[in-house]
């Protein structure tokens, strides 16, 4: 891999983490923030200035020092992650996303206007890190000091103290061994300064008992150093097998194996772990594995012999802590270090991070391969061979295999677009002064990548104008009978091969008798004009059409519901809207599941073939000679009973031939519409790979795309919602009051 690739996976990586600290951020808002989330964060910005780093990233490596800082005292407890520090760290996160985002386009340097942003986002950073003063008498300033107890003891317990605390126990044969333990201890000070020493009588006997040649004393030993556990242990190295020592780190150690803990990601044993972060040295962990083994053997001899000593072994952490060792934090934090690592593995081994071009390109070749494979099925027909048919029909059945897995490669989850919008609901709730809680239903639903990333801003503009048009503010609502906090809910399903988005708020609803006067004024609609209370609602896809009150910075100008309704037709979808005045509004949104492949029912008209996707075929049905007479006058047609619009695919598209014989209707549905189109021929189901049409072609009404025919000729793709809402208009009878016709 290039710099270029690293630099890549670098920011892919790092926007990953970003998100995952907004959601951290906001989720701490709900409820009380927990050690790990605060964890979370901090390792979040630990990471991204470390990679940074190794790019020369210095003005990114320097403001997230400043973020990871504020972290560091909210984790220690000194910060609390109040209301005001949750909206500092959102901020700053938008500023390491724009840094990154600069990093990708490898432009150099930030503008003044980015450096003037980071700047003022340090300061804020700053404030918010210093110790807080209070005034004194005579105006004078006084800086709060925290008072801490230090709680050094024998045992091993955690210590809270600046300085490395030291139990030495010597053994009772030192002195016979030539060795002089207060030696060592003068030795000791050339690695710093003994801040206090206290000297241990516990085993001393009576002095009708003493042996001079024997030691019975023991210390306890505050050393301020910069030294390292392993140079300090150095020091005890000629004695380490004659004495019993136990050293604990001071507070600042304490967090830096924290920090080392949180950056672990190799499923390792947790003895190594605690080695590899400086918390135990390897002495220390060859002392506890002895323990170990020597209480499982203790244990062994009191119980049967058909169990083992690997079965009666006492768990690793626990004896390290028991021993003084270690502090319990410091093993707690290793073994979640370790479980993550483990979860890690077994995610890697399960996942790969593919780039998406690369699987857009392997989707373009699965294309032409499905479509060599209908030119070699169509090859096999007209050579009338058996055993051909049936290989032929063999590859087919693989080709669709692969082509399902290819594009199931594709489909993510709708939950992550979901989320961005906590931060939108956030700070637009903020900024307008209302209360609203977002929901999110059907987070799990997959849908292809494509579809995901050209929703995400219509999306965002019906979340926009639910927050600002539809859910009112807490004092209207509460005259209205509801609770002050508004509710806005994305929710997300599967329905017959397609996916359906729904923004629904309990805001005020449409006010449809407002939007008819809007309609007129601007000559939508002539004064007087019957329409349902189904129809009215789409007026406000118009373009330029709006009816609020006053202009805002989010809304108010007319623009961008007809933005919304193209670029989901442009995704061969539609909207959908139900209203209820002072009830709320929902805002359906039904999209295909995928843009590359889908299955279609391929239809033909004279010469003309045509592709509906198969997913909108309710049923097939012959053309009697009763529905063409009820068609030719009615424009509709009997199905047991119900009226069903129909549009003739040959008079749509203006086919001059003769029609066939025997004609079919194809009943296609969208939604709960449905419509009947007439056509000559049913020719079955059909892969079909979509092929976008040129812009010369792209503004055909009734059509969604191309595709390209076994036989190398191109059938056009049906835009079926469009179809029907064609075959709806024509018939006013259907449109009225959805009236019945005698069907004599």
């Amino acid at each position: 891999m290039d710099m270029h690739d690293a630099l890549m996976t670098f920011v892919t990586e790092s926007r990953d983490l970003l998100q995952i600290m907004e959601r951290e951020l906001l989720a701490s808002e709900q409820s009380a923030s927990d050690p790990d989330t605060i964890g979370r964060l901090f390792r979040v910005a630990h990471t991204i200035k470390g990679s940074a780093g190794m790019f020369g990233l210095d003005h990114l490596v320097g403001f997230t020092h400043a973020v990871e800082s504020l972290l560091h005292q909210v984790r220690e407890g000194t910060l609390s992650l109040n209301a005001e520090n949750v909206d500092l760290l959102l901020a700053s996160a938008d500023h390491i996303s724009a840094l990154i985002d600069l990093a990708e386009l490898e432009a150099g340097p930030p503008s003044e206007e980015l450096v003037r942003c980071g700047d003022a986002l340090r300061v804020r950073l700053a404030s918010a890190t210093s110790p807080k003063t209070v005034l004194g008498g005579h105006g004078t300033s006084v800086v709060e000091m925290t008072s801490e107890t230090e709680t050094d003891t024998p045992s091993g317990q955690s210590a809270v103290s600046d300085s490395w605390h030291i139990s030495l126990r010597f053994s009772r044969d030192v002195l016979k061994n030539g060795m002089d333990p207060l030696g060592f201890l003068r030795y000791l000070q050339r690695l710093g300064r003994i801040a206090s020493i206290a000297t241990v009588t516990t085993d001393l006997p009576r002095a009708q008992e003493m042996n001079p040649e024997e030691c019975y004393l023991g210390f306890e030993i505050a050393l301020d150093s910069t030294a390292t556990q392993a140079e300090i242990e150095s020091v005890f190295s000629f004695i380490r097998d004659s004495c019993r020592l136990r050293i604990l780190p001071p507070r600042a150690r304490l967090a830096e194996y924290l920090d080392q803990l949180g950056e672990i990601d190799e499923a390792e044993r947790l003895g190594q772990i605690l080695v590899r972060c400086g918390a135990l040295t390897s002495a220390g962990l060859s002392e506890a594995l002895r323990l170990q083994v020597s209480m499982a053997e203790v244990l062994l001899a009191e119980v049967s012999s058909d169990t083992s000593s690997q079965d009666l072994r006492k768990p690793l952490g626990q004896i390290v802590v028991d021993e003084g060792l270690v502090q319990p934090e410091v093993v707690e934090a290793a073994l979640a270090a370790q479980k993550r690592a483990r979860e890690r593995k077994a995610t890697e081994a399960a996942s790969l991070r593919v780039n998406a071009a690369k699987l857009d390109a392997l989707i373009e070749v699965i294309g032409e391969l499905v479509i060599a494979s209908a030119g070699a099925n169509l090859l096999a027909r007209e050579k009338g061979s058996s055993v051909l048919q049936e290989s032929n029909a063999s590859v087919a059945r693989l080709v669709e295999e692969v082509r399902n897995g290819a594009l199931q490669l594709r489909m993510v989850q709708i939950g992550d677009t979901f989320q961005r919008f906590q931060r939108v609901v956030r700070d637009l709730s903020k900024e307008l002064g209302k209360d609203i809680e977002l929901v999110l239903e059907g987070a799990e639903t997959e849908l292809d990548k494509t579809v995901v990333e050209q929703i995400t801003d219509p999306l965002t503009h019906l979340v926009r104008n639910a927050i600002d048009h539809g859910i009112e503010q807490p004092e209207v609502r509460i005259a209205n009978g509801k609770p002050s906090h508004g509710r806005l809910t994305l929710a997300a399903r599967h329905d017959a091969g397609a996916i359906l988005i729904d923004v629904g708020d309990d805001g005020a609803g449409l006010d449809l008798s407002r939007i008819r006067k809007k309609a007129e004024e601007r000559g939508l609609i002539a004064p007087g004009q019957q329409m349902s209370d189904a129809e009215l609602p789409k007026l406000i896809f118009e373009p330029g059409f709006s009816t609020a009150n006053s202009v805002t910075n989010l809304s108010g100008r007319g623009v961008g519901m007809d933005v919304v309704r193209r670029n989901i037709e442009s995704l061969r979808g539609e909207v959908k809207i139900e209203t209820q005045l002072n009830q709320g509004t929902i805002i359906s949104l039904r999209l295909p599941l995928t843009l590359a492949i889908i299955d279609g029912f391929l239809v033909s008209v004279g010469d003309a073939q045509y592709v509906v996707p198969l997913d909108m075929v309710a049923e097939c049905r012959e053309f009697t000679d009763q529905d063409a007479d009820l068609a030719k006058t009615q424009n509709c047609l009997n199905l047991r009973g119900a009226v069903l619009p129909c549009v003739h695919l040959r008079d749509y598209f203006g086919r001059r031939e003769s029609p066939a014989r025997r004609q079919n209707v194809v009943v296609a549905r969208s939604g709960n519409r449905k419509a009947g189109l007439v056509v000559d021929h049913l020719m079955g189901q059909f892969q079909t790979v979509i092929k976008p049409l040129s812009p010369v072609f792209g503004a055909i009404p009734g059509v969604s795309g191309s595709t390209i025919l076994g036989s190398g000729k191109v059938a056009l793709i049906l835009d079926v919602p469009g179809l029907i809402q064609h075959a709806a208009e024509r018939e006013s009878f259907y449109l009225s009051h959805q009236k019945r016709i005698s069907l004599q």
